[in-house]
């Protein structure tokens, strides 16, 4: 198993702040687990507490890319389960869960709604945004401290008009998450086999890729990024085609024949 090489990118994405968190015992889970993943290159998702069947505390981590392995949750879970039981947050029995944010994944992070623009998505607001708490729709993308989503259910409201976009405040959000869609699930695989196969070539069990496979790779990831371009304005008709002469010279030879008749 060979944890994430940090590179300065990651490093950046490591220490991103959360822009949803959790309160209580789940935050003082998160106060333990944080450093922990991040001395390992990794960064927290989520924490969630459940009480059935006991109590268990499943901890959501992943690598700055956004990809998670199953060699990644075991490392992890070595690694902080003796700070834990050091640490004591939940001061009663818990079984320990580490797992990936899953391909419906919690959004947390300003990176996460850059991500994923052109997603699927749907969000609980804390506070009512015109009167709802609940929107979903295609994440547009983030523009200053607001998210743009084009609401999916709008069109049934208007009757066959077009969506309309919303702006939702990011501090005034208490959930979010991805939807589950084939174009979702086609991109978590992709991620996934480029995830593995970067594991393979850093511990030496596969040669690493021609150079121009690489270039390919970064250039397909960051088509998923770009913007797409606006459209370019229409160029103007053409003044002086056949047409335009043929009907200019029949406006000449009309008003000719007009100053003939009025002599």
């Amino acid at each position: 198993m060979t944890q994430p090489i940090a590179t300065h990118d990651d490093a950046n994405l490591l220490a991103e702040p959360r822009l949803v968190v959790e309160p209580g015992v789940g935050a003082r889970v998160a106060a333990v687990a944080t450093p922990v993943l991040e001395s390992m290159g990794y960064r927290l998702v989520r924490i969630h507490i459940s009480g059935e069947a006991g109590c268990t505390v499943q901890i959501m981590a992943e690598r700055p890319d956004g990809t998670m392995l199953i060699e990644d949750c075991e490392a992890i879970s070595r690694a902080l389960s003796p700070v834990m039981d050091v640490a004591d947050p939940i001061q009663r029995a818990y079984r320990l869960e580490i797992s990936s944010p899953g391909i419906d994944r919690p959004l947390v992070r300003l990176s996460d709604f850059e991500r994923y623009t052109g997603h699927l998505i749907k969000i609980e607001m804390a506070v009512p945004h015109d009167g709802r708490k609940r929107f979903r729709g295609m994440l547009q993308g983030v523009e200053g401290g607001n998210i743009r989503v084009v609401r999916d259910d709008a069109k049934a409201e208007h009757k066959g008009a077009q969506a309309p976009e919303v702006s939702l405040p990011l501090e005034d959000i208490a959930d979010a998450r991805l939807v589950l869609t084939d174009e979702l699930i086609a991109e978590s695989m992709r991620r996934g086999r480029d995830a593995e196969r970067e594991q393979l070539e850093s511990a030496g069990l596969v040669p690493p890729p021609p150079p121009h496979a690489k270039k390919a790779r970064e250039l397909r990831d960051l088509s998923k990024t770009r913007k797409p371009k606006p459209k370019a304005a229409q160029k103007p008709a053409p003044k002086n085609t056949k047409a335009h002469r043929l009907a200019a010279d029949e406006k000449k030879r009309a008003a000719e024949s007009s100053s003939t008749e009025g002599e």
